[in-house]
């Protein structure tokens, strides 16, 4: 007989300490029908689409994240409907909550990269996250695009359809 694990993903310190809040809403007008809703379970690391049906709630789709992930995921949709810089999503990412002194180190890291040229190698991790995460919130309808020298920006996926109550 096999045990069954329901271990919780290990979420930043830094990020609870900062958010009392475990599950996090988002309804991203415009990204999803009205009335439908994201929600974020931090300590468990899944990311529900919500909706109501004749006042009951219904979970239309629900994908897992790692705690890499959520730290890219955050900001994002944090962001929403505007893009997330670079140094956000790197703050994000490093120390699991993007403080204002986190994104300054980060910003200042980032430039210093540009001028030494290996910008691409300081981004390297972030993206490799975010193309991980991509392939995730592609399942929502929620394309994450690049802005060339910006950052990212949350969109809906082209030709997408979103599941019908």
């Amino acid at each position: 007989m096999q045990k069954v694990s329901l271990r919780k993903v290990k979420t930043p310190v830094s990020y609870l300490q900062e958010n009392s809040e475990d599950v996090l809403h988002f309804s991203l007008q415009g990204l999803l029908p009205s009335g439908h809703t994201l929600a974020l379970n931090i300590p468990l690391g899944t990311l529900s689409h919500l909706a109501c049906k004749d006042d009951r709630p219904l979970m239309l789709m629900e994908q897992q994240f790692t705690t890499s992930e959520i730290c890219v995921l955050m900001p994002l949709l944090d962001a929403y409907p505007y893009y997330c810089p670079y140094e956000v999503l790197v703050a994000s990412f490093n120390s699991g909550h993007a403080s204002e002194a986190a994104i300054a180190r980060s910003r200042k890291r980032l430039q210093e990269a540009q001028e030494a040229g290996i910008w691409d190698q300081e981004m390297r991790p972030v993206r490799n996250v975010l193309s991980r995460t991509r392939l995730k919130t592609r399942s929502f309808g929620i394309e994450i695009s690049s802005i060339l020298e910006t950052g990212y920006i949350l969109m809906q996926t082209p030709r997408y359809k979103h599941p019908e109550l």
